[in-house]
């Protein structure tokens, strides 16, 4: 027999197989062995094995998953710190804006009542001034009725005028309360039975021509041409006059030389 003669082989004919387990070591000290096996051939082939390390979990990886969670834990802490803060804030704040009205409420009530306590005081005066004025023309009235003659008397003329000072000057008006210039003057001379026009113009042409340099108390001054003035007043004597003036000031008693007249006449 050749010695390259085939010989049979006493060994078992190689067979496809695979086989593989995997094993990973963990740092916590525990080993675990996951195995995958797969057969390509017969049951009976030679199992092949392989085994792949997985990586270690470091200190170090463990030292930050650590620091991770805590700084995690400090952050709801902070929220938590903070939403306590600002309900306490919110909550002071509520506080002071309802005592803040609180507040408001009584220095609106105090107002109010000194307001009408002065209002009260004003009307009072106001009305005891009025009393005081109509007891004085009801007197004059009487006075002027039986005692003053017909020729009249020029202290009357004054008297009536002076209880109507503060008065109010309204266009048109003719008392008891608010004048214009030549009811005014009209009015007085009334009191002591004479008859005068209404109106500025045609009282300027009533009596005596007079000149300004030349007055008696009781003259009727006016302003204005004879026969077209637009302001009448009476003379009181002194150098002044009393008359109703104008929507600012009301009756009163002002110096000729402030506002000289353009002429007089006299009726007394």
């Amino acid at each position: 027999m050749s010695h390259t003669a085939h010989i049979p082989s006493h060994r078992k004919p190689r067979r496809s197989a695979s086989k593989m387990a995997i094993r990973a070591g963990v740092a916590g000290g525990f080993l675990s062995t996951i195995a995958v096996a797969g057969a390509a051939g017969p049951a009976n082939a030679e199992p092949v094995t392989e085994t792949i390390e997985m990586p270690l979990l470091t200190a170090d990886a463990a030292g930050a998953v650590a620091q991770s969670a805590e700084a995690t834990q400090q952050v709801a802490l902070d929220l938590e710190a903070q939403a306590q803060l600002q309900a306490q804030q919110d909550a002071a704040a509520a506080k002071a804006a309802k005592a803040a009205k609180k507040a408001k409420a009584e220095a609106d009530r105090e107002a109010e009542a000194k307001e009408k306590e002065e209002a009260k005081k004003r009307a009072e005066a106001a009305a005891k001034e009025r009393a005081s004025r109509d007891s004085e023309r009801t007197s004059l009235s009487a006075y002027s009725s039986t005692s003053t003659p017909a020729s009249g008397s020029a202290g009357a003329v004054v008297s009536f005028l002076k209880a109507q000072l503060g008065d109010a000057y309204i266009m048109g008006a003719t008392g008891p309360n608010a004048w214009d210039c030549s009811s005014l003057v009209q009015a007085a001379y009334r009191t002591v039975g004479i008859d005068l026009p209404r109106v500025s113009q045609d009282q300027s042409l009533a009596g005596t021509q007079v000149g300004t340099s030349n007055l008696q108390v009781g003259d009727i001054l006016y302003w204005g041409g004879a026969g077209s003035a637009y302001h009448t007043g009476v003379y009181i004597g002194n150098g002044q006059y009393l008359d109703a003036a104008n929507p600012s000031k009301g009756v009163v008693i002002q110096d000729l030389s402030g506002y000289p007249a353009s002429g007089a006449v006299r009726v007394l």
